[in-house]
């Protein structure tokens, strides 16, 4: 056995088994003191870290309360793509969704809270909307192809309106979801949010 890949390989679980301990510590403050309260000097005195280990582990304070999310996007647009070549957009983009629903509703009533404190937290929002700009511009040209839609035409709005739809309705799900104590499915509201958004094609 090669002792420079196992020193290296233990090296990565113990600075994975920090950052989830620190996560949870971020966690357990901001649920108790509000987002913009908690400081980066409060994690790291509750988590008994150094400035300089909390960015080595983390990027920002929203990244240890909500972990990393760069690989979110192109897994949604991987799972579009697999889906039936002749399946409708608006189908197509409502199955993809699936993986990143069962995230959220895989998880306990903790997982609930801290959703609630992301789409109530304006700061959080709105990060939450930039991230969405992301997935916007990943999904453009699958969703554009479905259409029959050249995706580099900027004067075809469809494909936009499809994608911000569709996101929009996850918002309106998560907002739903997080404001009574006692939820639906996610998937539920999620059907009902893009049930209502769906216009039939207008008759020629």
């Amino acid at each position: 056995m090669n002792p420079d890949r196992t020193a290296g390989g233990a090296r990565a679980r113990a600075r994975q088994a920090m950052r989830a301990a620190v996560a949870v510590t971020v966690q357990d403050l901001v649920l108790e003191h509000g987002y913009e309260e908690t400081t980066i000097d409060d994690i790291c005195a509750a988590a008994e870290i150094s400035r300089s280990t909390f960015f080595r582990c983390f990027h920002s304070k929203e990244e240890a309360l909500f972990g990393p999310t760069a690989g979110a996007p192109e897994y949604l647009r991987d799972a579009l793509a697999a889906r039936p070549a002749d399946e409708a957009p608006w189908v197509a983009i409502r199955h993809a969704l699936n993986p990143l629903i069962d995230q959220y509703e895989g998880h306990d009533e903790r997982t609930r809270r801290l959703t609630r404190l992301m789409v109530n937290t304006p700061a959080l929002a709105a990060r939450h909307r930039e991230k969405n700009a992301r997935w916007h511009e990943l999904l453009r040209p699958e969703i554009a192809r479905r259409l029959g839609a050249d995706p580099a035409d900027a004067a075809d709005p469809r494909a936009d309106a499809v994608i911000a739809a569709a996101l929009g309705c996850v918002e309106a799900t998560l907002a739903a979801w997080t404001a009574s104590d006692r939820p639906r499915s996610l998937s539920e509201i999620l059907d009902q949010a893009m049930g209502v958004a769906f216009v039939p094609q207008r008759p020629e």
